[in-house]
């Protein structure tokens, strides 16, 4: 992949919260179209990772580039309007609101009306049980129906990138293969996919690579199918001890 671009990329990023050290000289890159995973245990820098990305947090050192420009001082709004957007964890949704409110919300940097039409369209086409409940609030919907507006909410943007933070999280064990087919039909569709996931077994099954991170530094770094079959991995975070 090195004769093409990266989409987004992290060079020797590190971030602090307070005196607090919390990524560690972390080089990543997301090429256009591929979905990659990043994992690991809890407080090891994933979230930060995200809001890191999306100029939530902005790092102590190192560049963050998107397109091939340097965008640490960039808002928020400057990266979605050249698209990168982001799920968030627990879905952060409206909740008062009705859903169809929530996903005009996603569209709200866009100009180009007759294209967020057609989007919505093909958001009823891609969930049709949101299409069933636009008019309902937002809150009164299931954790699996409130992943769905997320998405859709996420897409409305028209992303390049779409960052995704535990998608999994809080959803009953039955949704989260649907979510994950979801996922994958996103991606189908050309949209790259930067997913953080404590599902690692499931995230790795449908990636194309992944990293590791451990408090703050990235210590693996391959295709998805060679950190499924890696022992160190596997014993980590896949729930297999690993035999003597």
């Amino acid at each position: 992949m090195s004769d093409r671009t990266p989409l987004l990329e992290f060079k020797e990023i590190n971030t602090h919260y307070g005196a607090v050290h919390i990524l560690k000289d972390v080089n990543l890159a997301i090429y256009p179209g591929e979905l990659v995973c990043l994992l690991g245990g809890n407080a090891s820098g994933k979230s930060t990772t995200l809001k890191t990305l999306l100029g939530m947090v902005k790092p102590t050192s190192g560049d963050v580039i998107l397109d091939g420009e340097v965008v640490n001082e960039k808002p928020i709004s400057y990266r979605v309007e050249r698209g990168v957007t982001m799920v968030p964890e627990n879905r952060r949704l409206f909740k008062r609101l009705s859903v169809k409110e929530n996903l005009e919300l996603g569209a709200y940097l866009r100009t180009d009306k007759a294209k967020i039409a057609e989007d919505l369209e093909r958001i009823y086409d891609m969930f049709p049980r949101v299409k069933e409940r636009l008019s309902q609030r937002a809150g009164t919907l299931s954790g699996g129906e409130q992943q769905m507006v997320a998405m859709g909410r996420a897409l409305m943007s028209s992303p390049r990138v779409l960052l995704m933070d535990e998608p999994s999280m809080g959803l009953a064990p039955a949704l989260v293969e649907t979510n994950f087919e979801l996922i994958q039909q996103i991606h189908a569709e050309g949209v790259a996919i930067f997913m953080v996931e404590q599902n690692a077994n499931m995230a790795l099954s449908i990636a194309d690579r992944g990293w590791v991170l451990q408090t703050g530094k990235v210590v693996l770094d391959d295709t998805a199918d060679a950190l499924l079959q890696n022992p160190e991995l596997r014993a980590s975070y896949l729930g297999e001890a690993e035999s003597h």
